[in-house]
């Protein structure tokens, strides 16, 4: 039997170490405020002129090094992002000409932090048909375009004026959300090969009733013009949370969707040796441990180190895991994430 396996991963992070601290010189928040309720730490902002595809380039030739892959062995790229370098083009194209590679196939998906999981469908799904044998995948996000400051230098230690009050009380409307998110991108290569390892089978969902919990509620065609000065001057281009709505969904259907992509490939949930969830918040990772009642040791967190980064952070906790090595060859790992959208869905592999 032919399985899809990864092969190869990598990821970078933007340029910019940003502690919790010096976010509080820039708004109103702390570093306990922000442990208490994410867990994050620290996060990684890119220098400017940066993009997502740069990102993605930078990840990309990590994990082809890794799998031992040239460029021109990729048959296929599969891009999840949120944060397009341009509105359009997406960034698969843009990514393969970074790379130097032919005319080959570039698809762009947008599912939010749940992209990578349903990017592993696809190049599962590719491979499997026979239109592709090797699927280079990657996940990468520059979130710190969304960021209600301008004053970068000074956050970033180089000089420059503080903050004014007016101009603090603004960025501390958004605090909820700005302190989550970090800039990185994660890449995997994978391949067809014969044998009983790889990855097994998915479960994936989407539900659009109440998009709104978490979206961004301008910069897009449902309004005309799609951005206006006005729009920038209230926030619209920031995105807007209800927070304890997410948080209710993400550790009800996550430890759901786990289960039921294990009752789907006939093991138990306990017979997992490694969870690899989406790094959106520490404290619904821990709700979901706890409801699948799974020991520590099988369960691993990294948004300490890197906060949210959307579509990077499974492939970037899968990279530090494998190199850790904490994925040994026959481990059974399951991905899991949910998403704005919303989508939600889970991946099992065989090691």
């Amino acid at each position: 039997m032919q399985r899809t396996r990864i092969i190869g991963t990598g990821f970078v992070t933007g340029e910019h170490l940003v502690k919790n601290d010096a976010l509080a010189k820039m708004m109103d928040t702390s570093d306990e405020w922000i442990r208490e309720r994410s867990g994050v730490e620290q996060r990684y902002y890119v220098e400017s002129g940066t993009s997502t595809s740069d990102l993605g380039l930078r990840a990309a030739r990590k994990a082809l090094e890794d799998a031992r892959v040239e460029p021109g062995e990729i048959d296929y790229i599969v891009f999840a992002t949120m944060t397009p370098d341009h509105y359009f083009p997406g960034c698969g194209g843009i990514l393969q000409n970074k790379l130097g590679i032919g005319t080959i196939p570039a698809l762009d998906i947008r599912q939010q932090c749940t992209g990578f999981i349903y990017g592993l469908q696809v190049a599962d799904a590719l491979i499997r048909s026979g239109e592709a044998r090797t699927v280079l995948l990657v996940g990468a996000e520059v979130h710190s375009g969304f960021m209600p400051w301008t004053k970068w230098d000074y956050l970033f230690g180089r000089g420059g004026e503080a903050p004014s009050a007016e101009e603090r009380a603004w960025i501390t409307r958004f605090r909820d959300r700005t302190v989550l998110f970090g800039d990185a991108g994660g890449a995997a290569v994978l391949r067809g090969e014969e044998g009983e390892r790889g990855l097994l089978g998915f479960k994936v969902h989407s539900d659009g009733t109440r998009f709104e919990d978490l979206y961004v509620p301008a910069c897009g065609f449902a309004q005309r013009p799609y951005v206006t000065a006005e729009d920038c001057r209230e926030g619209r281009h920031i995105p807007e949370m209800n927070g304890r709505e997410v948080f209710k969904l993400a550790v009800r259907r996550m430890p759901e969707v786990v289960r039921e992509v294990c009752a789907a490939q006939r093991v138990r949930v306990q017979d997992l040796d490694l969870l690899i969830a989406h790094q959106a918040n520490l404290r619904i990772n821990e709700m979901v441990q706890r409801t699948l009642e799974l020991p520590a040791e099988k369960v691993f967190n990294n948004i300490q180190k890197y906060g949210n980064t959307t579509a990077a952070t499974i492939p970037i906790a899968l990279d530090e895991c494998r190199k850790a090595g904490r994925v040994r060859e026959g481990a059974l790992v399951c991905f899991v994430g949910l998403g704005a959208g919303f989508h939600w869905g889970a991946a099992l592999m065989r090691a």
